[in-house]
C-alpha cells in the first residue's frame, strides 16, 4: 500500500489508537477524537508549549471570545505532566466566568453541581492531573464515551519525536492511528506504513450549529459552550450527525 493510501484509508478494523497531549477543557473536536478510538492515549511527557492549549481555552461572552488561562509560570524547561499550578485563585475566577457567559444557558443548572465540584470542591496543583481528571470525566460522564484511556508514561516509549511516537504505538498494539489535519507538519506517513500501522487524518469539518449564547457563531471554542447550549444532545452535535442519532 502506498503512503498516500495509507494515510487516507478509513477502515472501520483494527485497534485505532489516539495519542494527543492533555488540552485544558478541549473544544468539541478533541471529543470527537476520543470517541473515534478505541484507545486515547495522553502524551504528557513531551516538552510543555506557553501559550498552547495545554493551559488555556476559549468561551463565548456577550464581548466576544474570552481566553480563560491557568497561570502556570514561566518555567519552558519542563514536560506538560512537570507542570504544577502554584496560586489556586484561579478556579474561583474561571469559575465565575463561567457562571456569568453561561448562567442564563439552558443547561447550566443540570451541569453546575459537575462543574461547581471541579472548580470549587478540590484544589488542583498538576496541570496533567487537572486535565487528564476533566477530560475522562467529561467523557466518559457526560458524553457517554467508552473509550479506553491510558497514560504514555505507562510505556516508557524510546526515542524522540516521531520515532518516540511510532515506538509508543507499537507498544499500545495499535494498527490504526488517527490524528488531527495540524500533525500534517510533522508527520511522515511512509514511516507508518513501514511500521504496518494505518494513518487516518480526522476530518474536523461539517459540525452543525447549535443556538449559542453571544452570537455570532463559532466552533473553536471550549466543550462546555456546547454541553451548556444543548445539554445531554451534545453528542449529536459532535459525532452524532454523521450516523444520524446520537451515540
Amino acid at each position: 500500500m502506498s503512503a498516500s493510501l495509507a494515510s487516507t484509508a478509513t477502515r472501520s478494523g483494527g485497534k485505532a489508537v489516539v495519542v494527543l497531549q492533555s488540552n485544558y477543557i478541549p473544544w468539541k473536536g478533541y471529543f470527537d477524537l476520543i470517541h473515534d478510538a478505541d484507545l486515547f492515549v495522553f502524551y504528557d511527557d513531551v516538552q510543555f508549549t506557553k501559550n498552547d492549549w495545554r493551559n488555556r481555552n476559549r468561551i463565548k461572552t456577550a464581548s466576544g471570545s474570552k481566553w480563560l488561562t491557568i497561570p502556570v509560570g514561566t518555567g519552558t524547561d519542563r514536560q506538560v505532566c512537570e507542570v504544577e499550578m502554584a496560586d489556586p485563585r484561579w478556579q474561583s475566577s474561571h469559575w465565575d466566568s463561567l457562571r456569568q457567559a453561561y448562567g442564563k444557558q439552558p443547561f447550566f443548572k443540570h451541569y453546575r453541581p459537575f462543574f461547581e465540584g471541579v472548580y470549587l470542591g478540590q484544589r488542583w496543583h498538576s496541570l496533567s492531573d487537572l486535565n487528564q481528571t476533566l477530560i475522562k470525566r467529561i467523557a466518559t460522564e457526560l458524553l457517554g464515551i467508552t473509550t479506553r484511556f491510558e497514560d504514555s508514561r505507562a510505556y516508557a516509549a524510546q526515542g524522540a519525536k516521531l520515532d518516540r511516537l511510532l515506538h509508543l504505538l507499537s507498544l499500545t498494539g495499535a494498527q490504526r492511528y488517527i490524528t488531527g489535519p495540524a500533525a500534517r507538519d510533522y508527520i511522515d506517513a511512509a514511516r507508518f506504513v513501514e511500521h504496518g500501522i494505518e494513518l487516518t487524518w480526522k476530518d474536523y469539518s461539517g459540525y452543525p450549529v447549535y443556538e449559542q449564547a453571544h452570537p455570532p457563531f463559532e466552533h473553536g471554542v471550549s466543550i462546555l459552550d456546547l454541553l451548556f447550549s444543548v445539554g445531554p444532545d451534545a453528542p449529536r452535535y459532535i459525532w452524532g450527525w454523521r450516523e444520524g442519532g446520537s451515540s
